[in-house]
């Protein structure tokens, strides 16, 4: 029985032990450098890009908040200056609010007095300028969010031609180490390009959502103003 241990030189002491496998790790960071100057370059830009969404998130959030403040007892107050015949106090009142409903009303009440449908029409050319100003740069956020993942698909497809050509140049002998590792962390750049992507996508869509909400409060007021001037004296 010696012997054969001797022979095959397998100690039965060994037998129970499990090789250890060391694992290795790599940080955020690391994983987000290692990618080669192409990579590091596409990163940046995909840095930059998500800068700029967050930024113009936060910007025209509370830019339309702002925007759609409004008293509610504001139409019942122009309303009785109006039917008073005191135009300038409703102006006034409008000034006051300072609101994108506010200045709709109050390019109404300048034009009282014209036939209904140019204060109609004044009142329609007021309310595009006003969605102008709420839907600027929002624009800016769909860009982003359709570029980046085309921008991370491109460093990763980098990335995988820059391991094919070392595969090439080293007549098929280049370590499948060194090949998965270029490939990997090319990847990274897709990861990167979709997550700035998607943050842009939910915060384009979350602004429209809330654009359109004061949308239909200015087309609201703008209904109950023309009313006020159809209703009989």
């Amino acid at each position: 029985m010696l012997n054969f241990f001797i022979q095959d030189g397998v100690d039965p002491a060994l037998q129970d032990l499990e090789p250890v496998v060391e694992e290795k790790t790599l940080s955020v960071m690391e994983l987000l450098m290692n990618g080669g100057l192409g990579g590091q370059i596409i990163i940046a830009v995909l840095f930059v890009l998500l800068f700029v969404a967050v930024y113009i998130y936060f910007e025209r959030l509370f830019a339309i908040k702002a925007a759609s403040k409004l008293d509610s007892n504001f139409m019942n107050q122009i309303r009785d200056n109006v039917a008073s015949g005191n135009i300038q106090a409703a102006k006034v009142l409008c000034v006051q609010q300072n609101s994108p409903v506010s200045r709709l009303t109050e390019k109404g009440i300048s034009r009282i007095g014209s036939p209904l449908e140019d204060i109609n029409t004044a009142i329609e050319n007021a309310g595009r300028l006003e969605v102008y100003k709420l839907e600027k740069n929002v624009s800016i956020l769909a860009t982003i969010a359709g570029a980046a993942p085309m921008i991370g698909f491109l460093g990763t497809v980098i990335g995988m031609v820059l391991a094919f050509h070392q595969l090439a140049t080293s007549s098929g002998q280049a370590e499948m180490g060194s090949l998965a590792e270029g490939i990997y962390t090319a990847m990274t750049t897709t990861v990167a390009g979709l997550i700035v992507g998607i943050i842009a996508y939910m915060g384009y869509n979350h602004l429209v959502v809330r654009t359109d909400k004061v949308v239909h409060q200015m087309e609201a007021t703008a209904v109950d103003f023309l009313d006020l001037l159809n209703e009989p004296a």
